[in-house]
Parts: structure tokens; C-alpha cells; sequence
């Protein structure tokens, strides 16, 4: 029998959620993503120095601009992960951006003209931005003008919906941070039944409701903490995962999986529609403790490694 992560890619797709793309090389994946949480590891390996060097050459030849060294930075490694999968690489608009429409578009297009400087098409490129509701209304601009966009930091329904609404091309809706919120509150960190953890069950209404109403949004399962909750969500339209649990999948063999998520099966399903303007969509965050703590400790944490690397690359430019 085949391993299980040969076996899950028969039913999804299977991307790398890291920016070493050493790592990519190994698991072929179909896509990667990465966040500025991802690039400031990949940028501390000293094999990726060259990528910095470059990054830093380009900033001191346009008068030491440090957001423009961050963004060429952003696009160098989305185009070396592009030499080695497939499909398509997700970089991230600055998280400080998060409840900015116009400078989230901005800064959208700027990386897509940089991208295709560097020889590569839009079509290949998902823009990154956070799920908040100018973040959704940013994405809805974009999609307009074939900008392709990954709504990231998803943890509610609400956020679900709205992006379908907005004709989002995909969605990632993150299992282990939600995991991770249920934990801190009730101690509970093992589920004998994998569909029962809180992560997955919200993925799994998220992808029901999806199907069952004929939505051109994809979703991609992210942020896993066990491959439990990976298999728990075979058959979702995309999974990213780290190196570490895509070793562990290539590894276990002699297993059999089973498609947990189908799209004919929730066709069949009793799923009434629903709809966010923005009053409902704001009101329900507003009521979902967990969605809100891991959506603002989100954007803070991606905003702190943000910073992090700037300061990294300022030492460089001087």
C-alpha cells in the first residue's frame, strides 16, 4: 500500500506551507505558501544568503528603500519556489496592512509587477491578506482585475462566507490555531474521533457549505499541529503542511485513507444559505471569542516577524 501522503494527494491537493524550498525540492508539492513568519526563518539559513544579498543590492539601487527590499525579498523567494512546484506560490501583503483597503491593493499589485519583472505570471502568484473585512473587500477589488487572492488567518464562518461572497479565489482557514485556542481554554489537546477536534469540525462546515452552494472559492486547509487533523480533512480542495508532518505522512505506510470530505456528499446536504454585509459580518467576530483573539494575535504576530526582518535587512542596507 502506498503512504498516506501519496495516498492523500489522490483526493487533494497537497501544498508546502515553508519558505525553504530545499524542503519543497523533497515532498513535491503542487503549490507552497509562505508568510513573513515562513521568510524570516528561511532568510536566518545561511544557504539562502544569496536571496538577502540580492534583495539588499536591489534596495541600495533604489536609494536604500527599505519596503522595497522587503517586497523584492518577498518575491525572490516566491520565485525560486516557483522553480521547483508546479503550481502556484502565496506571498503575503504586509499583515500591518490588515484594515486598509487601498494600500492592501497597493501593495497587491506592486508584488504582482515585481513578480512579473522576474519572468512570472500572475496567474502563478495568490496574493496573501488577512481576513478582516477590508482584507475581504481588498481581495474582492483584486479578484476584479485577475489578481488572484488567499484570504489567510480564517477562523469563523462569518469570514468563510464573506469571502465566498467576494468571489475569493481561495481560502485558509487555520485547524491548529483554533486547536490551539480550545486547548488553552479546556485542556483538552487529544480527540479519539479526529473530526471531533474544533479545527477541523470548523474546515469541514466551511468546505459543506461550499459545495453544497456551488461557491468558485477553494479551501485550503492550514496550520496543522498532528496528522490526525489531516487526514480528518482528506478530500478538502487543498491542504498546506509543513515539512515536519509531510515527513511523517510519506513515512507511515500500510494505512488506508479515507476521503473524509466529498462534495457530492455535501451537494445532498440540508445547508441553507446565508449572507455578511458588513454590520453582521463585523457583530459576529465580535461574538466569536476564539475567531477574534486568533485573528488579532495573528496580524500582531505576523507584524512583529515583519519587523523583525526589516530590522535584519536595515543592518544590511547601511
Amino acid at each position: 500500500m502506498s503512504s498516506t501522503l501519496e495516498q492523500l494527494r489522490a483526493m487533494t491537493v497537497v501544498v508546502a506551507d515553508t519558505g525553504d524550498f530545499e524542503a519543497i525540492k523533497e515532498f513535491k508539492p503542487t503549490d507552497a505558501t509562505t508568510n513573513p513568519s515562513l521568510i524570516l526563518a528561511a532568510a536566518k539559513i545561511p544557504k539562502y544568503s544569496a536571496l538577502i544579498d540580492k534583495a539588499v543590492d536591489y534596495g541600495k539601487k533604489n536609494g536604500n528603500d527599505l519596503e522595497k527590499t522587503m517586497d523584492y525579498l518577498f518575491v525572490l523567494f516566491g520565485t525560486e519556489i516557483l522553480k521547483v512546484v508546479p503550481g502556484r506560490v502565496s506571498t503575503e501583503v504586509d499583515a500591518r496592512l490588515s484594515f486598509d483597503i487601498e494600500s492592501s491593493v497597493k501593495k497587491a499589485r506592486q508584488l504582482i509587477q515585481m513578480y512579473e519583472k522576474e519572468g512570472v505570471k500572475k496567474e502563478r502568484v495568490l496574493i496573501k491578506l488577512a481576513t478582516t473585512w477590508e482584507g475581504v473587500k481588498a481581495a474582492e477589488q483584486l479578484e476584479k482585475e485577475g489578481i488572484h487572492c488567499n484570504l489567510t488567518l480564517l477562523f469563523n464562518f462569518a469570514q468563510a462566507v464573506a469571502c465566498a461572497e467576494a468571489n475569493v479565489t481561495l481560502i485558509s482557514p487555520f485547524v491548529g490555531r483554533i486547536y490551539d485556542w480550545y486547548v488553552a481554554k479546556t485542556g483538552k489537546k487529544v480527540y479519539e474521533n479526529p473530526a471531533d477536534d474544533p479545527g477541523v469540525i470548523s474546515v469541514t462546515k466551511v468546505y459543506n457549505y461550499y459545495k453544497k452552494h456551488g461557491y468558485k472559492t477553494v479551501v485550503m486547509g492550514a496550520s496543522f499541529r498532528n496528522t490526525s487533523e489531516i487526514k480528518a480533512l482528506s478530500g478538502c480542495d487543498l491542504l498546506t503542511i509543513s515539512p515536519v508532518l509531510l515527513d511523517e505522512l510519506s513515512k507511515e505506510t500500510g494505512v488506508k485513507l479515507n476521503r473524509a470530505l466529498s462534495a457530492e456528499v455535501a451537494k445532498s446536504l440540508d445547508i441553507p444559505k446565508t449572507h455578511y454585509d458588513e454590520k453582521k459580518f463585523r457583530w459576529e467576530l465580535n461574538e466569536d471569542q476564539m475567531a477574534t483573539d486568533k485573528l488579532s494575535e495573528g496580524i500582531r504576530k505576523f507584524a512583529a516577524d515583519c519587523i523583525t526582518l526589516e530590522n535584519l535587512i536595515k543592518q544590511k542596507l547601511k
